[in-house]
């Protein structure tokens, strides 16, 4: 009985002493990446982006670049690494040293990507962490102005009444021209005949020339045609209106419950990048996109800024992967 409790009080002091231990090297893991992230940048960022010079995710990355250099007090530089639809620029991100120094840029279509490329080189979910979404784009459905209807309920009226006649064009196959009229379709019942092109712009001229009864554009595509009257603006794909055309409906108003369809861009790190280091720029990033001149400098195309949490940008990821992935396997499409 003595023997025992010997035993059992070495026992107790043998755990004793783990627990101080474990304590302890907690506590110096966390001072570690406390000291990591306020040392941190001691070095110039670079952000990769996945598409060319001129469009919308490099306009916003620069605007972003420029704005976090002055907070962060280190330089933020952009690299341009377009390529297999975006694919290149968020692998060479994945494949970094987690470390905060290699940032990419990531927009919708990525989401869109993991279902309709199959195989990727990364995973989306698993070998990235999101920082925050940057911004929004709404799309606009556009429409001939002699379209033998004037409004959304109309439309949806006129194709039930005359099956297979609607079509629809797009800047091509799993696009999201292509995606948004699949999934009105898709939610209305209406049967459309949908009319792939090598980009926006020949889709759009269709429209305007009465080949097309209609296409879900870009803002900055479609406005001025929109202005001039060369086509007729029905309702936005965003679940808010959209401060370009603040008079025109969304599709929810318009009668289609439920329907949105947004593109997005973001930021994003390689996984295992310390979240100190993640927080710290999550809150930087933010701080820019809230400012004023950022919301006047992205409203050039037709985006509004977001800085959304970590966790929320984590959470719009997954549920536009899943979304996505639903309707590209109900329509069974593959990449062009």
């Amino acid at each position: 009985m003595f023997t025992s409790l010997l035993n059992k009080r070495a026992f107790i002091k043998s755990t004793s002493k783990g627990l101080l231990l474990a304590s302890s090297l907690g506590n110096s893991f966390a001072s570690a990446q406390s000291d990591l992230a306020a040392s941190y940048p001691s070095k110039p960022i670079r952000l990769l982006c996945p598409f060319a010079p001129a469009g919308g995710v490099d306009i916003t990355s620069r605007a972003m670049a420029q704005k976090l250099s002055d907070v962060l007090g280190q330089t933020v530089f952009v690299e341009n690494k377009p390529g297999a639809n975006g694919t290149i620029a968020v692998d060479m991100a994945a494949k970094s040293q987690p470390d905060g120094y290699t940032l990419t840029m990531v927009s919708a279509s990525h989401s869109v990507n993991v279902t309709l490329q199959g195989h990727q080189p990364y995973d989306l979910l698993k070998d990235l962490s999101p920082i925050t979404q940057a911004t929004e784009q709404p799309y606009v459905l556009v429409i001939n102005p002699n379209a033998p209807f004037k409004t959304v309920p109309e439309l949806i009226a006129w194709a039930r009444a005359n099956p297979g006649a609607l079509t629809y064009g797009s800047s091509g196959i799993g696009g999201f021209s292509h995606l948004a009229g699949a999934l009105l379709g898709s939610m209305t019942g209406i049967e459309m005949i949908h009319v792939p092109y090598k980009g926006g712009a020949p889709a759009m001229a269709d429209v305007i020339g009465g080949q097309l009864h209609m296409l879900f554009s870009t803002i900055i595509q479609s406005h001025g045609h929109i202005v001039s009257q060369r086509l007729r603006a029905l309702a936005v794909t965003t679940s808010r209106r959209s401060k370009a055309l603040p008079n025109l409906p969304t599709m929810n108003e318009a009668g289609v419950k439920g329907f949105e369809v947004a593109g997005w861009y973001g930021v994003m790190a390689p996984a295992a990048t310390p979240t100190p280091i993640i927080e710290k720029l999550n809150r930087a990033m933010v701080r820019v996109l809230k400012t004023p001149d950022m919301a006047e400098r992205l409203g050039v195309d037709g985006s509004e800024p977001v800085g959304s949490s970590v966790q929320e940008f984590s959470e719009h990821i997954r549920s536009e992967v899943v979304k996505w992935r639903k309707l590209i396997t109900d329509l069974g499409l593959k990449q062009e």
